[in-house]
């Protein structure tokens, strides 16, 4: 008797959990915009959380803002030394009660680098998918072709400093896109002086807490634009790069030491199934929304 009261007592606990006032939560995320962008642009990053939430009922969705206004955060996208927005960003995801369980992460262009950075320094709360749209993780831009708003001074201002000194300290702690800017003539001034790419990139050395941490990942989802005529070389979003010493030929990112070598435990997760490349056709960040919702959209269900 008693066996069959147990018995009952298990089919009723099954169906109360899998009955739809006791579905799942939905899992949260965490998106971060580009270069020039901001938060809550409702043609960009307002319009991504906008869909989401429509096709996944009740999920809660963190778009971030880096400064106390959307032009603040603009203007943070070029101006705010990339360690300390990284730093904010981990403060701010670890007050979220939201995310106290855990969430999915999706980064756009330059967002796509900064969050894997999250990943690799703050492990709580915990990531469990990263999807970097357009990230450029081997570096941007070899020449910086163009960037939003191509008529502004602003651009050009950035283009000629870049030129002249994108690794001199005052110009490595004060513009966004020096911190990440790769110039494959000159790889030891990259290793020695970038302050956020070389470091992430474990280009001076082995940090193993950024290699667990990483690698704790369920899935790190790439995706690269196969029109790209921003980010130079398009193969960075799917960690490749021009040899070194010129900007003719690139390769592949099993060829490269930070995979042969196993730097970051991308050759690990690859072999575990945890890598996945995604191509798309189109010019930098240009997709449909329905490529979006068959395509990236089950890595967050």
């Amino acid at each position: 008797m008693c066996s069959l009261k147990m018995a009952a007592l298990r089919v009723a606990a099954l169906l109360l959990w899998l009955s739809p006032g006791c579905a799942a939560a939905a899992v949260p995320l965490v998106i971060w915009h580009g270069m020039g962008d901001s938060c809550c642009n409702p043609q960009s990053m307002g319009y991504i959380k906008k869909i989401v939430e429509a096709k996944i009922p009740g999920i809660y969705v963190l778009s971030l803002k880096i400064g106390n206004n959307v032009i603040q955060d603009m203007e943070n996208s070029f101006f705010m030394n990339v360690n300390d927005q990284v730093r904010e960003v981990c403060s701010q995801l670890a007050r979220d009660p939201h995310l106290k369980g855990g969430y999915n992460a999706m980064g756009f262009s330059q967002g796509g680098q900064f969050l894997r950075a999250v990943a690799q320094r703050c492990p709580s709360p915990p990531m469990f998918n990263l999807i970097s749209v357009g990230g450029q993780h081997q570096g941007r831009v070899y020449g910086f072709p163009r960037c939003p708003g191509e008529s502004s001074h602003i651009c050009d201002w950035i283009r000629k400093t870049l030129d002249l000194g994108a690794y001199t300290p005052t110009v490595q702690e004060h513009l966004v896109q020096a911190e990440y800017w790769h110039d494959p003539l000159k790889e030891e001034d990259y290793r020695k002086n970038s302050i956020f790419l070389a470091d992430i990139n474990q280009e001076r050395g082995i940090n193993e807490t950024y290699k667990k941490n990483l690698m704790a990942l369920k899935k790190f989802v790439m995706v690269k634009f196969l029109n790209d005529t921003m980010v130079d070389p398009p193969i960075s979003e799917w960690f490749g790069f021009y040899k070194s010493g010129q900007a003719k030929e690139t390769v592949p990112l099993k060829e490269t030491a930070l995979y042969t070598e196993d730097r970051l435990g991308l050759q690990e997760m690859d072999k575990a199934g945890k890598l996945v490349f995604l191509g798309v056709k189109g010019d930098h960040l240009q997709f449909s929304e329905e490529w979006f919702y068959t395509t990236l959209l089950p890595f967050l269900q």
